[in-house]
């Protein structure tokens, strides 16, 4: 079949999946409900017994979607067959059409422009050596408010076109007034220079591709007019702390499956990420305005998790969405620690519960809608555990402190006995245990099977990094189920997330930051433990792991957040990936220019002093912000602009507020006279 057949073809296959998939789902979930209710006293006749099962068979349900997704990925990569496939069917990359050109975003918000700048020139170079760099050009999009940050952004601008030689290919703006945020920042490069491409690749500031990936995105686009957006899967890479090492080994060892399931499922009703993915700009510009939803946020406003949405616009418009899940070459880098991994999903949780407004938007297809649904489920999942949890807690302490009730449903002839059957709730844990563990297991016998285990270490170094994943996760998940809960019910309760540079890099968590955060909880579970116990102590056994991982939250969340036991565990050979064990070329080069910009000796003028001293930077800054072209200011205006000069000359920037100093610097002419008064006094205060 040619990759061109694949839009007309992939409907009808996609909806036999999805059946199946729905089947797969909720037959096992209905049986699992019934086992429940056989399980429980009086089989469901009262009201607590009652929404113990309904939250059991939703919950049941849902994390049988993650099996099935898994096991039909274990066994498309297993035959190797795949009918849909764009990535084989686009072959090794090709020359590129010179009409066909290429835009590479790369939007920023207070951003470490060393790490920014190592990953663009690491891309850059990277295309280069395909022979294919003039179809390409890249754009540094900034959303910065801080005005030295916003300084420091222009000279490593500066320095990267210097460097490369890519004056003319690589260009910067910034944004006055964030308006929407990154879909904002996005929209706005379509609006001013999206005539001027066919497509572009959105990156997150801490993306990183290599040249081949980016030549055969195009290629797959061109061998398909009908496709709107492919999203890549992005690999993680580049942290050192225990916790993110976890994550790039679960990214790496598990996630292939798991992404060739979702492609087999969706087809070309796939994902978009926001990152890592080329879109043909015409469709999005044509399809993916997004409206500002009505009432105030969180649940209102400007939408937060945009890139659901503009998929399924997409989608909406006749373009397909299809995710090239085993394409290499496609970067990230994940949060460094538990605290700042639950802070990126705060956001996401505010913005993925923004999609129950749009759950019945007119003109969405179902596949959409339903990732809608799985994005709520992601976060609403986690306060339906500890719900069940409670209630179960609930149905135990109860059970403890009041005598058998044998008419439950009122006077009857015969009396209802409470049975227990403790053998069919070990059967229903099993069950529970094998779906949870099942999709690690099929990924460990995948890698092996396709001898790919050298690229963790060999196998028995595999073997030990899942089984320490597997217990950290453990660990980890009722930690992170208490704040996706806590998010769930700050969002339904009307607080809304604010927006802030991200946590990138080795970041290390404190112990008093620790006690902030998991303080509550640590002691809601020991009382609640406690509680269990002294009540009803043979259930306290089943509430053992998840109390316990509570307890345990500030130190495990301190001593993995620490680069030295991420190290250490390394060394030991745990967590081994394939970019540390075979990397990528990209990313030996992305980390030499990381390491080159760390050993660089710190510029003795940096934001907006640079601004007003250096006579390079003056004049750089001066330029991208454009003279006036004889425009006309009143007296008050001209007056307020020379005050700010003043207060500059007789006390130093310092003097200046961070609303001062953004004025200033959007007054070119006034800091080019700025800098001639200030070296005129000899580069220092006179006050």
């Amino acid at each position: 079949m040619k990759h061109t057949d694949f839009n007309r073809s992939h409907a009808r296959a996609a909806l036999w999946r999805r059946l199946l998939l729905l089947g797969l789902v909720l037959i096992p979930a209905t049986i699992a409900s019934q086992f429940m209710r056989e399980v429980l006293p009086y089989g469901g006749r009262t009201a607590l017994e009652l929404a113990i099962i309904i939250v059991f068979g939703v919950l049941f349900g849902w994390i049988s979607i993650g099996l099935w997704t898994s096991a039909i990925g274990f066994v498309s990569l297993l035959l190797g067959r795949d009918r849909y496939n764009l990535v084989r069917a686009a072959g090794p990359p090709r020359a590129i059409d010179a009409q066909a050109r290429t835009a590479i975003l790369v939007p920023v918000f207070a951003e470490d422009m060393d790490r920014v700048g190592a990953g663009l020139r690491a891309t850059f170079e990277s295309l280069a050596a395909t022979g294919q760099l003039d179809r390409f050009d890249f754009f540094l999009l900034s959303d910065t408010q801080d005005p030295d940050r916003w300084v420091d952004e222009e000279i490593a601008w500066a320095t990267l076109c210097r460097d490369l030689g890519a004056h003319g290919r690589l260009f910067y703006r910034r944004r006055h007034v964030n308006l929407k945020r990154k879909s904002g920042n996005v929209a706005d490069f379509v609006r001013r220079w999206g005539a001027h491409y066919r497509y572009m690749v959105v990156f997150d500031a801490d993306s990183v591709m290599n040249g081949q990936a980016l030549v055969r995105l195009v290629n797959m686009m061109e061998d398909s007019p009908r496709v709107g957006l492919i999203q890549t899967l992005p690999q993680p890479m580049g942290q050192h702390t225990l916790f993110a090492r976890m994550l790039q080994f679960t990214g790496h060892a598990y996630g292939p499956i798991f992404a060739a399931g979702l492609h087999f499922w969706q087809l070309g009703d796939g994902p978009f990420w926001g990152h890592n993915a080329i879109i043909r700009v015409e469709a999005f510009r044509r399809h993916c305005g997004l409206p500002r939803l009505p009432g105030r946020p969180p649940l209102g406003g400007d939408i937060l998790s945009h890139d659901f949405v503009e998929s399924a616009l997409l989608r909406s418009g006749g373009w397909t969405v299809w995710l090239a899940h085993d394409l290499p070459g496609s970067y990230e880098e994940l949060p460094p620690t538990l605290l700042a991994a639950m802070q990126r999903d705060r956001r996401w949780c505010q913005g993925n519960l923004q999609h129950l407004r749009l759950l019945f938007a007119e003109g969405l297809f179902p596949a959409h809608r339903a990732l809608f649904i799985n994005g709520i489920m992601s976060y609403v999942s986690a306060l339906l555990w500890l719900v069940f949890l409670l209630l179960s807690s609930g149905q135990a302490v109860w059970q403890a402190l009041t005598p058998p009730d044998y008419f439950p449903s009122g006077p009857a002839l015969f009396p209802q006995w409470p049975v227990w059957q403790p053998q069919w709730a070990l059967l229903l844990i099993v069950a529970t245990a094998v779906i949870l563990f099942a999709p690690k297991l099929l990924a460990v016998t995948l890698i092996v099977v396709q001898r790919r285990a050298g690229q963790f270490g060999g196998a028995l170094r595999l073997l030990a990094s899942a089984l320490t994943e597997t217990l950290l996760s453990a660990l980890l998940a009722p930690v992170q189920a208490v704040f996706h809960a806590k998010f769930v019910l700050f969002t339904l309760l009307g607080q809304q997330v604010g927006w802030g540079a991200q946590s990138r890099g080795d970041a290390s968590t404190g112990w008093r930051e620790a006690l902030r955060y998991h303080g509550f909880a640590t002691v809601f579970a020991g009382l609640w433990g406690l509680g269990v116990f002294w009540l009803n102590p043979d259930f306290f056994w089943w509430l053992l792991p998840v109390v316990a991982a509570l307890l345990l939250a500030i130190p495990v969340s301190v001593l993995s957040s620490r680069s030295r036991v991420g190290r250490a565990a390394r060394r030991g050979g745990l967590f081994l990936t394939p970019p540390e064990t075979a990397p990528d070329p990209v990313l030996v080069s992305f980390e030499r220019h990381l390491a080159t910009a760390g050993q660089a000796p710190a510029p003795t003028l940096r934001g907006i002093q640079a601004a007003i001293e250096d006579p390079a930077v003056n004049a750089l800054h001066a330029a991208l912000q454009g003279l006036s072209r004889g425009q006309r200011v009143s007296e008050r205006i001209r007056a307020e602009r020379q005050a700010l000069a003043d207060k500059v000359l007789a006390a130093g920037p310092a003097a200046l507020s961070g609303a001062e100093r953004r004025r200033l610097l959007r007054q070119p002419a006034v800091l080019l006279e700025l800098h001639r008064r200030w070296w005129a006094q000899g580069c220092r205060p006179t006050g």
